[in-house]
């Protein structure tokens, strides 16, 4: 597996073809997926050969937003089936990152470790300090894309989205989970103030 390869083309790929729209999904958040995936592949203990993929992974787990941001999961399965392999990339490995990036499908759905890590990557954010301002960015993207019309109906759907995630790997049940619990109770308490619909 040439892994700095497919990496380069990606990073290239993106940095190229991602709408500017995608304020949220640009290329900023696959690196952020990416630096959050090498931590947790360091402290859950996982092979050489295994982080490699994983990498690859959270590298590719967007990339299907370059052709369209509906089915985006299953559109990254694709370029990395046609790409991966001209980098090395076995059909075995191909279809486990596959599995990884199909995993990050909301509502999450990992069926084992490695696809667990890149879950908890992918919403890293949730409980993390940065989460009111990487919020920020999601919601200009929705109302970009005539998701959201507005701010309470955001809150809304942000509290209806931390009530039903939750974090898979061990360091992020301990490192994230307190703190995405009391951003729910502060957004709870927002909504709480507008009027019954």
């Amino acid at each position: 597996m040439d892994y700095n390869a497919a990496k380069d083309f990606i990073v290239d790929k993106l940095k190229r073809e991602l709408s500017a729209d995608l304020t949220y999904h640009g290329l900023h958040h696959t690196l952020d997926v990416f630096d959050i995936t090498k931590e947790l592949c360091n402290i859950e203990a996982v092979s050489a050969k295994e982080a490699v993929l994983l990498k690859t992974a959270a590298l590719f787990h967007d990339s299907g937003f370059t052709i369209n941001n509906k089915d985006h999961e299953l559109l990254g399965c694709q370029i990395a089936r046609l790409e991966l392999p001209k980098f090395g990339y076995n059909d075995e490995e191909v279809e486990q990152i596959c599995g990884m990036i199909m995993a990050t499908k909301i509502p999450q759905n990992p069926q084992n470790p490695l696809e667990a890590i890149l879950c908890d990557a992918d919403l890293d954010y949730l409980g993390r300090d940065d989460f009111y301002n990487i919020g920020a960015t999601l919601y200009q993207e929705l109302k970009a894309y005539n998701v959201l019309q507005n701010e309470e109906a955001w809150n809304r759907l942000q509290v209806s989205f931390l009530e039903k995630h939750t974090f898979f790997t061990p360091t992020s049940i301990e490192r994230r989970a307190p703190k995405k619990a009391a951003y729910l109770t502060e957004l709870r308490d927002l909504v709480a103030t507008y009027e019954k619909k």
